[in-house]
C-alpha cells in the first residue's frame, strides 16, 4: 500500500506578531506569514506557494525582502535560533543560506534588513543580549556586532540606507541610533537625546534623512542621527520660508519630551512622492514632498467598517502593523493586528477623487481570533468556521472564496453545517442558533436554551442534530425541533460528537476519559471505555464504522471495538488534539498541539510511523476531510484555516468511489423575492426612462453635429477652391521653369563638349613628352645603380676591417673603466658601512665629537663628490663614443645597459648618504634645544622646590591652630550623631513589632482561606449530592415507567439498589458538619475582628512615635547646618587673615583645605 499523505495547497488566515509581514514580490504577488509557513500569494490568479519552517519550529518571528525583490530572509525562534535566506526566482523558494549568530548566545530575531545591494543583511536580537549582528550573508560569514540597547528599551525596528550599504538606522523605546560600518566594526555616527520617545517605526527619505513615528501620534525627522523637527498631520498647506524656519526648529533634549497621549504612529514607509504613514486605528495618510523637506498631506485611506459587522469589534479599531508598496507604486497594501489584509490602487484616476477613499480586503476577510468549530457539507463545496472573534463564516473550498460571514454580538463556541449546505447551527455563550443561509445573509429562526454548547453536530441524513450541555448530550429533531434524546452518562465535559454513517449509533468523549457509543434509537449506551488518567480530546467512527479511534492528553492514538482497546500508537512529546479518517480508510490523520498535522497509516502501525506537515503555529482544534477525500481541512488557535490535498507518495489525488455532485440552490425569503421583483420593476422603469432621455439626447446631438458638420463642410469646401486656385498658379510657374532649365542645359553642354575636345588635345601631347623624359631618366639610373654597387663593396670590405680594429680597442677600454667601478662600488660599501657605523657611535658621544665628526665627514664627502664628477665626465665622454658608434655594435648593447644601472645604483647610494647627513644635522640641533629646554625646566623646579618647602612650615603651623578650634564643636557633632542612632534603633524596634503583627495577620488569614476551602470542599459535596439525588430521581421516573411489568421493575430497583446504596451518607452527618463549619467560620471571624483593631492600635501608636522622631530629628539637622554655618564662617576668616599677612608674591599655588575647599596661596613669603 502506497503511503498518504497532505500537501498544504491554500490556507485563510494571517500569523500575527511577526514583525513586516507584509511584502510585495511583484505587482501581482505578495508573501506574508500564516500558520507556520511563508505563504507566497498571487492576488489575481488566486494561487499560493508555500515556504515551511523549519521543524521543530516555535514561530516565526520577523520577516525581510531584499530590494531587488528575490530573497527573502525569515527569522524563527527554535532550540538554535537562526535566520534562513530563500530565492523566491527559483520554484518553491529554494533554500539559499541558514545564518546564525556564531559564538554569541541570542534567544530570537526581532527584525531583520536587506542592504540596498541585497549583498548584506542586519539582524537584532532580543533581550537579553541586544546584538545588532551585521552579515555578508552570501558567505554567511558575521562581519561586525553591536550592543544597541538594554532590557529597558527594546528594538522596534532597523533599516539599511538606501544609498549606503555601510549606514544602518535603529530605533525603539528612548532608542534612535545611526551606525556606519567601517573596519570591522558598527560605529556610531552620533547620538541623540530621546530617552523620553518611544520610536514605534522609521524610513529613510534622503541620504541622510529618516522620519521617524512614536507612540504619541509624532512625526520627527532625524538629519545625520540629530533629531531636527516634527512633521505637522495635519494637511495644510506649504509654509513660507520664515514660519517654516520656526517650526523647523533644532529639537534639543529639553523640549523633545512627549505629550498628551495621541494616536500612535505604528508603520512608515517612504516612496518615490513623499511617504505614507498610519495616523491612528484603520487609517493610513499620504503626505507628498512640495520642497526639498517640506511634506504636506495630500490624502487619508481608512478601512471601511465591514457590512456584516456588528459593530462590537469595528475595523477602525485596527492598528496598522505593516505598510507595504508595490514595485511599481501602483498598490499600497497593509496588515493590521486583527490579522486583515487591505490593499487600495493608487492609480491617478483612484487619487483624483473628491471623496473619502477607503481600503479593500487584499485576499478575503480572515478569523482574529481562535478557530473553534469546522464542519462541511454533502451537496455543496462548503465548509464553515466559528470562532472567538465573534464571527460565523462560510468558505468555498474549490473557488478558494469566502461566501457568506456574519459578526455578532457573542461568542460562538461550535458550529455545524447541514447536509444540504442551506442551514447551519451555532452554538453561542448564551444560546443555540440554528440560523438559514441566504444568498447575502445569515439569518436566526430558532434559538435552544443551552448556553455555551461547545460541541454540535448534525446526522448524516439531516433529520436530526446532537448538541452538547456540559456533560449531556441531546438530540433534537431537525423537523418539529423537538427535543428527543438526552444522553447522560458523562462524568466531564463532553469534547467531540459524531454520527455514523446510517445515524443508528453516536460516538462521544469528554475529560472524564470515557468513550461512549451510543444507540440514537433507543438512547441507550451500548460500549464504553473509560480512562480517568486521560482526558480525551477527540474521537471519531473508523471508515467502515466497526471501530472508534479516540486521542487524549496521554499523547496515545487509540482504536477501540467492543469496549477494548485493539491497538495503541504512542505520540511523542506533544499531544494530540483532533483526528479525521480518509473515506478509503487509508490513512488517519491527526493535529496535535505544536501545530503539526500528521498522517498515520491505517490499520494503525505497532510503532510511531507517521509524516509530519508543519502546518500552524497553534494547537490544532478541529480537522475534517471531505467527503470525496481530496482536501484535508484544519482549523487552529491560530485563527487560521488550512486547505491541504490528500495526496499519495507519487503526488496524485486519492481516488473515491463516492460520486459527488454539488447543487447550486440557495435558500431566498418571499420577501426578498418580492423586494427583488419590485427592484427589478423599478430599475426597468428607471431603464425605460433613461433609454427615452438618452435617444432624446441623441436626437439633440445628431441636429447639433449635422449643423456644426455643414458649417466646417463649407469652411473646407472654400480652403479646397482656394487651394486649388494657388495650385494653377503653381503648376504654370513649374512649367516656365522647366523650359528655362532645358535651354540652360543645351547650352551648357555645347561647352562642356568644347572644353573636353580641347583638354584631351592638350594632354596627349604632354604626356608624349613626359614619357621621352621617363626614359632618359630611367638609363640614367641604371648606370648611377651600377657604379655605386662597385663603390658600396669596397666600401663594405674597409668597414668591416676598421670596425674590428675599433671593437677590440673599445673594448678593452670597457673591460677597464667596468674593474674601476667594481672597484668604486666595493669602496663605496665599505665606507657606507663604516659611516654606519661612525654614526652609531656618534649618536652615544658627547656634542663635540659630534661637530668633530661632522667636518670630517664633510671633507670626505667632498673628495668623493670630486672622484665622483670625474667619474662622471669620463662616463659621459665614453658614452658619447659609444652612442656615435651604437649602430655598428648592437651585439654590445646589453652590457652598456648594466653599466648604466650599476651607475645608479651608485647614484643612489651616494643621494641615501647625503639625506642620512641632513637628518643627522637636524637630530644634532634638536638635542642641543631639548637640552637646553630641560636645564631652565630643572631651574624652575628648584625654585619652586624651595618656596614650598617653606610656605608647607607656615601650613602646618596654621593647621594645627585651626584643628584646636574645630575640635569641641566635632564633639558636639558627635553626641548629637549618637542620639539620632538611639532614635533609629527605636524605630527599628517599632517596625519589627509591626512586622511581627503582620506576620500574625498573615497566618491568621492563611487558617481563615484554609477553612474557606474545606468549606467549599463540604459544599461540593452538597453539589454532588444534589446531582446523585437528580440521577436517582431520573431512574425512579424509568421505574415508574415500568410499573406495568414487575420483572423489570424488580430489575431496575436492584440496579438502583447496588449503584447507589453502598455511597450514600447519613443526614445527620452531614448536617453535624454544616453546623461545626458555621461555628468556626465564626470563631474565626471574631478573631480576624479582634486582630484588626490590635493593628489600628498598633499602627497608630507606630505614628505617633515616627513623628515625635521626625520632629527631634528635624532640630537636629537644623542645629548642625547652623555649627556647619559658623565653622564656614571661622575658616573664611582665617583664610582672609592668613591671605593678608601672610604671603605675597608672583605665582600662585591651589591647595585643598579640611573641609575640601580650593584655596589660592600666594607663592612668595615676605
Amino acid at each position: 500500500m502506497s503511503t498518504v499523505l497532505s500537501q498544504p495547497h491554500f490556507i485563510f488566515g494571517l500569523r500575527k506578531g511577526v514583525k513586516n509581514n507584509l511584502c510585495f514580490v511583484d505587482e501581482q504577488t505578495v508573501v506574508f506569514p500564516s500558520g507556520n509557513s511563508c505563504v507566497i500569494h498571487n492576488t489575481v490568479k488566486r494561487w499560493q506557494h508555500f515556504i515551511p519552517g523549519l521543524e521543530g519550529s516555535l514561530g516565526l518571528r520577523a520577516l525581510a525582502l531584499s530590494p531587488n525583490q528575490r530573497y527573502l530572509a525569515v527569522s524563527e525562534k527554535a532550540e538554535e535560533v537562526s535566520i534562513t535566506v530563500f530565492d523566491l526566482h527559483q520554484e518553491h523558494g529554494i533554500k539559499k543560506k541558514v545564518l546564525t549568530a556564531g559564538d554569541f548566545l541570542v534567544q530570537e530575531f526581532l527584525c531583520m534588513a536587506f542592504s540596498p545591494d541585497s549583498k548584506y543583511l542586519v539582524g537584532q536580537s532580543g533581550a537579553p543580549e541586544w546584538l545588532l549582528i551585521f552579515w555578508s550573508w552570501e558567505k554567511n560569514k558575521v562581519l561586525a556586532t553591536v550592543k544597541t540597547t538594554n532590557s529597558n528599551n527594546p528594538i522596534s525596528q532597523i533599516s539599511f540606507s538606501p544609498h549606503n550599504n555601510m549606514h544602518v538606522c535603529v530605533s525603539g523605546k528612548g532608542v534612535f541610533k545611526l551606525f556606519r560600518y567601517s573596519e570591522g566594526n558598527l560605529k556610531q555616527n552620533s547620538i541623540a537625546k530621546v530617552e523620553s520617545i518611544n520610536f514605534l517605526c522609521h524610513t529613510w527619505v534622503s541620504e541622510g534623512r529618516v522620519i521617524a513615528g512614536t507612540d504619541t501620534g509624532r512625526l520627527l525627522v532625524s538629519e545625520s542621527g540629530d533629531v531636527r523637527r516634527e512633521i505637522k498631520m495635519s494637511s495644510e498647506p506649504a509654509q513660507g520660508q520664515t514660519e517654516r524656519n520656526l517650526e523647523v526648529r533644532r529639537i534639543k533634549a529639553g523640549n523633545v519630551t512627549e505629550g498628551v497621549a495621541k494616536c500612535c504612529i505604528t508603520a512608515v514607509l517612504s516612496y518615490s512622492k513623499g511617504f505614507v504613514c498610519s495616523s491612528g486605528p484603520g487609517t493610513v495618510s499620504l503626505f507628498e514632498q512640495i520642497e526639498l523637506d517640506v511634506y504636506r498631506k495630500s490624502r487619508e485611506i481608512q478601512i471601511l467598517l465591514a457590512p456584516a459587522s456588528s459593530g462590537s469589534a469595528p475595523a477602525q479599531c485596527q492598528e496598522i502593523d505593516t505598510i507595504c508598496m508595490s514595485p511599481a507604486e501602483e498598490t499600497l497594501a497593509v496588515s493590521t493586528d486583527r490579522g486583515q489584509l487591505y490593499s487600495i490602487n493608487l492609480s491617478s484616476a483612484e487619487m483624483k477623487r473628491e471623496e473619502q477613499l477607503h481600503f479593500d480586503f487584499l485576499s478575503q476577510p480572515f478569523h482574529s481570533d481562535s478557530i473553534t468549530g469546522l464542519s462541511i457539507c454533502i451537496r455543496k463545496p462548503f465548509m464553515a468556521t466559528s470562532s472567538l472573534d465573534c464571527s460565523i463564516r462560510i468558505w468555498n473550498y474549490e473557488t478558494k472564496e469566502l461566501e457568506l460571514y456574519k459578526e455578532f454580538q457573542q461568542k460562538a463556541f461550535s458550529v455545524a453545517l447541514h447536509p444540504t449546505g442551506l442551514f447551519v447551527l451555532v452554538g453561542f455563550s448564551d444560546k443555540l442558533r440554528l440560523m438559514n443561509l441566504f444568498i447575502n445573509n445569515i439569518s436566526t429562526f430558532k434559538e435552544f436554551e443551552l448556553p455555551g454548547c461547545r460541541e454540535c453536530a448534525f446526522s448524516h441524513g439531516g433529520h436530526r442534530f446532537a448538541a452538547v450541555d456540559g456533560n449531556i448530550i441531546h438530540i433534537y429533531s431537525f423537523t418539529s425541533f423537538e427535543n428527543i434524546l438526552n444522553l447522560n452518562g458523562h462524568f466531564g465535559k463532553v469534547r467531540t460528537v459524531e454520527w455514523s454513517f446510517d445515524d443508528s449509533r453516536l460516538v462521544s468523549c469528554g475529560t472524564d476519559g470515557a468513550v461512549y457509543e451510543w444507540n440514537t434509537h433507543t438512547g441507550k449506551l451500548e460500549c464504553e471505555t473509560v480512562l480517568q488518567a486521560c482526558s480525551y480530546y477527540g474521537a471519531t467512527f473508523s471508515w467502515d464504522y466497526k471501530t472508534v479511534l479516540a486521542v487524549g492528553t496521554d499523547l496515545i492514538l487509540r482504536e477501540i471495538q467492543d469496549c477494548q482497546v485493539l491497538r495503541e500508537v504512542p505520540a511523542d512529546v506533544v499531544a494530540h488534539t483532533a483526528l479525521a479518517v480518509s473515506q478509503s480508510g487509508r490513512v488517519v490523520f491527526t493535529g496535535t498541539t505544536g501545530g503539526t498535522v500528521r498522517a498515520v497509516k491505517y490499520p494503525l502501525p505497532d510503532q510511531k510511523e507517521w509524516i509530519t506537515q508543519q502546518a500552524h503555529c497553534g494547537p490544532v482544534t478541529k480537522m475534517v476531510i471531505t467527503y470525496d477525500d481530496q482536501f484535508l481541512l484544519t482549523a487552529s488557535e491560530d485563527g487560521c484555516l488550512l486547505i491541504s490535498k490528500i495526496i499519495d507518495e507519487k503526488g496524485r489525488s486519492l481516488r473515491s468511489n463516492r460520486q459527488i455532485v454539488h447543487t447550486e440552490e440557495i435558500l431566498v425569503t418571499k420577501a426578498d423575492l418580492e423586494e427583488r421583483a419590485h427592484n427589478l420593476l423599478e430599475l426597468k422603469m428607471h431603464l425605460e426612462e433613461l433609454h427615452m432621455e438618452n435617444e432624446y439626447q441623441l436626437r439633440l446631438k445628431d441636429m447639433n453635429y449635422k449643423e456644426e458638420l455643414q458649417q466646417v463642410s463649407n469652411k473646407f469646401m472654400e480652403e479646397i477652391k482656394s487651394l486649388t486656385r494657388t495650385q494653377q498658379v503653381l503648376s504654370a510657374e513649374i512649367e516656365l521653369c522647366e523650359e528655362e532649365t532645358q535651354q540652360n542645359s543645351a547650352e551648357i553642354e555645347v561647352k562642356h563638349c568644347e572644353d573636353l575636345t580641347y583638354l584631351e588635345t592638350f594632354y596627349n601631347s604632354k604626356l608624349t613628352t613626359e614619357q621621352e623624359k621617363y626614359d632618359d631618366l630611367l638609363q640614367k639610373l641604371k648606370e648611377m645603380q651600377e657604379d655605386y654597387e662597385t663603390r658600396l663593396t669596397h666600401a663594405e670590405k674597409d668597414h668591416t676591417q676598421s670596425l674590428a680594429e675599433v671593437t677590440q680597442m673599445y673594448q678593452a677600454e670597457l673591460q677597464v673603466k667596468t674593474e674601476q667601478l667594481n672597484k668604486f662600488q666595493e669602496e663605496a660599501e665599505r665606507r657606507i658601512r663604516e659611516y654606519e657605523e661612525t654614526i652609531r657611535q656618534a649618536a652615544e658621544e658627547e656634542h663635540q665629537k659630534i661637530d668633530t665628526m661632522k667636518d670630517k665627514y664633510e671633507k670626505k664627502l667632498q673628495s668623493e663628490k670630486e672622484a665622483f664628477t670625474r667619474l662622471k665626465g669620463n662616463t659621459g665622454n665614453m658614452t658619447q663614443k659609444i652612442r656615435s658608434l651604437q649602430t655598428q655594435i648592437d651585439d654590445h648593447l646589453d652590457d652598456m645597459i648594466s653599466m648604466k644601472k650599476e651607475r645608479q645604483t651608485l647614484t643612489g647610494f651616494i643621494r641615501t648618504l647625503e639625506t642620512d647627513i641632513d637628518v643627522l644635522k637636524r637630530q644634532v640641533a634638536k638635542y642641543r634645544k631639548t637640552n637646553q629646554e630641560k636645564d631652565t625646566v630643572i631651574y624652575n623646579v628648584n625654585s619652586m622646590n624651595q618656596d614650598l618647602l617653606k610656605l608647607k612650615v607656615v601650613l602646618e603651623f596654621k593647621l594645627k591652630d585651626m584643628k584646636r578650634q574645630i575640635k569641641p564643636q566635632q564633639e558636639d557633632i558627635n553626641k548629637k550623631a549618637e542620639t539620632i542612632e538611639k532614635l533609629k534603633e527605636e524605630l527599628m524596634m517599632i517596625t519589627r513589632s509591626g512586622n511581627r503583627l503582620k506576620v500574625t495577620i498573615s497566618e491568621l488569614r492563611l487558617r481563615l482561606r484554609t477553612k474557606d476551602k474545606e468549606i467549599q470542599k463540604e459544599m461540593q459535596k452538597v453539589q454532588d449530592l444534589t446531582t446523585l439525588l437528580e440521577r436517582v430521581r431520573s431512574d425512579l421516573q424509568v421505574c415508574v415507567s415500568l410499573i406495568q411489568d414487575p420483572r423489570k421493575l424488580k430489575d431496575n430497583i436492584l440496579m438502583i439498589y447496588s449503584r447507589y446504596a453502598s455511597g450514600t451518607e447519613s443526614p445527620k452527618r452531614i448536617i453535624a458538619v454544616d453546623e461545626g463549619v458555621c461555628s468556626q467560620c465564626s470563631q474565626l471571624e471574631m478573631t480576624v475582628s479582634g486582630l484588626e483593631k490590635k493593628l489600628v492600635k498598633s499602627a497608630k501608636n507606630h505614628e505617633d512615635v515616627y513623628t515625635r522622631m521626625m520632629k527631634d530629628n528635624v532640630a537636629l539637622v537644623t542645629e548642625i547646618n547652623e555649627l556647619r554655618k559658623a565653622l564656614h564662617t571661622e575658616r573664611s576668616k582665617e583664610k582672609a587673615k592668613f591671605s593678608k599677612t601672610t604671603f605675597n608674591g608672583p605665582g600662585h599655588i591651589p591647595l585643598q583645605n579640611k573641609g575640601g575647599e580650593e584655596e589660592t596661596l600666594q607663592g612668595g613669603i615676605n
